[in-house]
C-alpha cells in the first residue's frame, strides 16, 4: 500500500500541464472569461470589482501555464487588451450617454489597475520562467553534416 502510494505522488510531481494554447486561443479565453466575469459582476454586484479582478488574475495565471512554448510572449500581452475589453464592456454609464460610459470605463480603469498588474506581472513571470526552462536549441542550417562541429584549421 505504502509503496503504491509513493510511486503515485511520484507520478503526480513528474505530471507537469501541457501547453495546448496557441497565441490566438490564450487571448480569446482570457477575453472571454474575463467578459463574461465582468459581465457576472455587474449583473450581481452593480459594476465590476473583485469578483472580476480575482477572475482575472486566474485567468491571466492559467493562460501563462498552458500557451504553448511557440507562444509564450502571447500571455502577458494579451491579458490588459482582455482586461480594458471586459471594462470597456461592463463599465457603469451613469447616465447612459456615450460620455458617461467612457467616464464609466476611465474611472474603472483607474480604480481597477492594481488587479491589471497583478495579471499582467503574474502572467510575465510564468512565461519568463517558462522561457529560462526551455533547453535552447540552435537550428542548423541544412548544410550542416550531422557531425559535430569542430575547429577550422588554421
Amino acid at each position: 500500500m505504502a509503496a503504491a502510494l509513493l510511486r503515485r505522488l511520484r507520478t503526480l510531481r513528474r505530471a507537469r500541464p501541457r501547453p495546448r494554447l496557441t497565441g490566438l486561443g490564450t487571448g480569446v479565453l482570457t477575453t472571454l472569461v474575463t467578459v463574461l466575469a465582468g459581465g457576472l459582476d455587474a449583473l450581481l454586484f452593480d459594476g465590476p470589482g473583485v469578483f472580476f479582478g480575482v477572475v482575472f488574475v486566474l485567468v491571466s495565471v492559467t493562460a501563462a501555464v498552458y500557451v504553448r512554448p511557440y507562444d509564450l510572449v502571447a500571455a502577458p500581452v494579451s491579458a490588459p487588451i482582455a482586461f480594458a475589453v471586459g471594462i470597456a464592456l461592463t463599465a457603469d454609464s451613469g447616465d447612459g450617454s456615450f460620455v458617461g460610459h467612457l467616464l464609466g470605463l476611465f474611472t474603472g480603469l483607474a480604480l481597477m489597475t492594481g488587479w491589471l498588474y497583478t495579471g499582467t506581472v503574474a502572467a510575465a513571470v510564468i512565461v519568463a520562467v517558462r522561457a529560462l526552462r526551455l533547453p535552447s536549441r540552435r537550428r542548423r542550417s541544412r548544410r550542416c553534416s550531422a557531425a559535430p562541429r569542430e575547429r577550422s584549421p588554421r
